[in-house]
This record gives C-alpha cells, structure tokens and sequence, in this order.
C-alpha cells in the first residue's frame, strides 16, 4: 500500500478480539492503528482530533456509539467515524450516517471487507481535504479570507457581496454591533476593480462634528482654530478607490446635507475653500441602527437615505447563524495560540454545548474576545465549562418570543439541548454525592456505584472535578 494513503487510525471496541483483528489487519497495511477497549477512554482520545480515521462500535456497555459520535461532531472533531456494527440492519446503519458517520461494517467481518471499507473512506477523506483546501485558497483570492462561516445566512451575504463587488454601486450594510460589517466592506473593494487603490474607513461616531466634516472633506489652513496646515479630507485621500462611512446614523443633520450634495455632484469643497475638487470614489456606508424609522423621526434625511440605500446587506446577528460558532471558536483559538505560544488544542463537548446555546449579544467580536480570554486561562490542554466567562453560565429567564424556536427542527434541537444539560447537572451532582459518600476516595466511589476507576475519573475530568 502506498505510503500516502497510510491513515492514523483509532478503534474503540469493548470486544479485545475485533480490537486485536483490526490492528493486525491495518497494521499490515501499513496503517498506524491505536485501539481502546473502554468507551470513555475512546471518546478521550479520540477528542484529541490526532486520527484520519475512528472505527467505533455501536453497542458498548458504558456509552453508545452513538452517542461518541454525537460528541465527537460537536466537538467539531474532523476524523472520519466508521461505525462497527453486529447489528447489519440498513436502518441503523443510516441513522448513524445522518448523524455524521462515513461508513459502517457488520460483524463479523472479514479482512477484506475491512481493508475495502477503510480504503473507501480514506479516498474521500482525502476528497474533502482537497476541497476543502481549494475552498480555502478560493476564499483567499476572491475576497473573504477574513469572513468565516459556512451557515446558509452567510452564503447569502457572500452572494449578495460577488454581485455588488464589481459594479460602482453604494452599498448601504447594516447588522448589529460586533457582527463585521467593515469585513464585509473590506470584501467589496478586494472584489471590485477598485482593488489596489485605497481603501479609506471613518467611523462618524468618534468625532464631534466640526471635526467630521474636516476628517470627510477636508479643511484650509486657517480655515479654524487650530487648523495650521491644509488638510485633504478622506474624500480626495480615498480617490479612485473606496471610502467605508461606518455608524453613518451619527452624522448631524447639517453635514448629511453636504455629505448628499458630494455624493450627487461627486466634488467636495473643503472647509474655508471656495472652490470645490472633483472626487472619484466608491461609498459603503454601514449602521447598526434602523434609518428608516430614524426617516420617520426626522433624525436623518430621507433623500441621502435613499441615496445610501441602493444595495442593502444584512449581516446576520451570531445568533441567528449557530452553525458557525463551532469554525469562529477553533479559527479565533488557533490564531491566538499561534500569536501566544498557547497548547490548548480545543474545546471539551460540554464547553462547546454551552458555547453554542449562548446568545453572544456582542456577535463575532465578543467571540474573538471571549476566545483569546479562554484560551489564556486555560490551564489544560482543552477549554472546558469552569473555564467559560460567567455570564455565559448564568440561569436564564423564561424564554421569551425573539428566544422561541422558528421551526419544529430547530424546537428539537432546543429540546436536545436543554436535556443534554439537564442530564449533565444530575450526572456532576451524582459524581459529587458518590465522592463524598466514599470521602474523596475515587476508587471506592467507583466501585460503590459501580463504574471501573478509569470511568469515573473521565467522568471527574469532564465536570472539572
């Protein structure tokens, strides 16, 4: 067998015989094979994400297969998960690939429908690897290497921005705090045939605004106090390339005018200059507020609302894309272990469960933030529940209606959740009580409740015991 087809391989099997048949059988082949005869201990080691390839058995007397496999996916653990089972039914070999197995072999089986299965499932590990790689250089040439998610509400942000990109058109992009409108600003001129000229951004919030309007159109000397020199303005800075008006709802009512008469006549006059300069530029504005009902308010002018609002582009809030929080927490860990000279190698299932149930009213920023603060902390190698920040396990109130499912999947999913952790309290609880029952003893706790040692010391490690 070739050497670029050998495959780290992981079996986790109660039954010593099959652990002893795979390993000889793969070995063989050139394979580098590890074997567990104990569920938890498998799931352990597996959650290290060092193996190409795990072959799991379905049935084992401490933890189902299943129920590995759940954790291990989760845990966002990219090794490929063939299910051994003695149970050859095509319903429970499907239910297990919908839940994210590769593939399943019936016991008994013989050496050549194990070296068939394994070869199967490592051509298309490889597969996924190239692709994943191709869709990873793509991502770079084309714009979004900085973006990440591969929810179907970024997709739609992502098609929104390949559409726009390229045309001159202004680009009014709203969201909440913290979900990355600037990216998606970067991501347009990157795009367009602006690439290469300047990209200039400004947010309106931060300057009062004599200072704005010197900042956007630029100023004379001696146009004000302390103008000492002449000044050009981001607009004639920015020329030729973009310009990104961030929190554009704090510009005062007197500079949106003059921001709408640029952006008609595409020329600025400078503060105290009596002649005005022409610019070329491309305007992405950006809001985290409704300017349509500031319209209503008479906070902001309904005909530069319309004139920013030509291509509208929601970043959808973190909350709403769930599916992503598992590739933003492993993109942000690797970078910040990478820039600190940090071991920490992932997230435990639990940590990670609680992770995605949080509601991250700071979005993608407070993310980052909560990430580089964890991994810091952490004093293991992977970021577990007492290392999460403590608004994150603080109980919450009843649901309310923005918290409620929109969908019956999504109700199930909640309904998984929330008894997921329910069980996981009971079983810390359980481990507690039969501690102190033992008086701290874990061998004699285990026995009493009749756990092998190795088990409930796996299970003192996963509640941070």
């Amino acid at each position: 067998m070739s050497m670029r087809m050998s495959q780290r391989i992981l079996v986790i099997d109660d039954d010593p015989v099959v652990c002893l048949s795979c390993s000889r059988i793969l070995g063989a082949d050139g394979h580098k094979v590890d074997s567990r005869q104990v569920a938890l201990e498998g799931l352990e080691t597996a959650m290290s994400g060092g193996y190409d390839i795990i072959l799991l058995d379905i049935v084992m007397p401490e933890i189902r297969g299943t129920e590995v496999l759940r954790q291990l996916k989760e845990a966002g653990v990219a090794s490929e998960v063939v299910i051994v089972t003695g149970y050859s039914t095509v319903q429970s070999a499907v239910e297990t690939m919908r839940q994210g197995a590769a593939d399943y072999v019936s016991k008994p089986f013989t050496p050549d429908e194990l070296r068939l299965v394994i070869e199967k499932v490592s051509t298309r590990s490889a597969l996924l690897r190239e692709n994943a790689e191709l869709r990873r250089q793509m991502g770079s040439c084309h714009g979004f290497e900085s973006m990440i998610g591969e929810s179907r509400p970024m997709e739609q942000v992502y098609s929104v921005i390949r559409r726009v990109a390229p045309t001159q058109t202004t680009v009014l992009v709203t969201g909440e705090s913290g979900t990355g409108k600037e990216l998606v600003a970067h991501a347009i001129h990157r795009l367009s045939p602006r690439n290469g000229r300047a990209f200039m951004a400004c947010d309106c919030s931060a300057l009062a605004p004599t200072l704005l309007e010197s900042e956007l159109f630029g100023h004379v000397k001696g146009a004000f106090t302390g103008a000492v020199a002449n000044h050009q303005g981001l607009f004639r800075v920015a020329n030729g390339g973009t310009l990104f008006l961030d929190e554009i709802s704090n510009i005062p009512l007197e500079t949106q005018g003059k921001l709408l008469r640029v952006l008609e006549t595409r020329q600025v006059k400078p503060v105290g200059e009596t002649r005005e300069v022409e610019v070329d530029i491309r305007l992405i504005a950006a809001t985290n507020r409704d300017l349509h009902a500031m319209v209503t308010e008479g906070t902001f002018r309904e005909d530069l609302y319309y004139r920013l609002n030509v291509v509208p582009l929601l970043v959808p809030p973190l909350r709403e894309r769930s599916g992503d929080i598992p590739l933003l927490l492993m993109h942000f860990l690797d970078r910040f272990c990478k820039k600190n000279g940090l071991k920490v190698q992932g997230f435990t299932p639990q940590a990670m469960q609680v992770l995605e149930a949080y509601r991250w009213p700071g979005n993608v920023r407070e993310l980052k933030n909560s990430v580089e603060r964890m991994a810091v902390l952490c004093e293991t190698n992977r970021i577990d529940v007492p290392h999460l920040p403590p608004e994150m396990l603080a109980p919450r109130g009843p649901a309310q209606a923005a918290d409620l499912p929109k969908s019956w999947d999504e109700f199930r999913e909640l309904k998984r959740k929330i008894r997921d952790a329910t069980v996981d309290s009971l079983e810390r609880r359980f481990l507690i009580d039969a501690l102190e029952q033992a008086g701290g003893n874990v061998t004699r706790a285990a026995a009493e409740v009749g756990l092998q040692r190795t088990s409930f010391h796996f299970l003192m490690r996963k509640h941070g015991l």
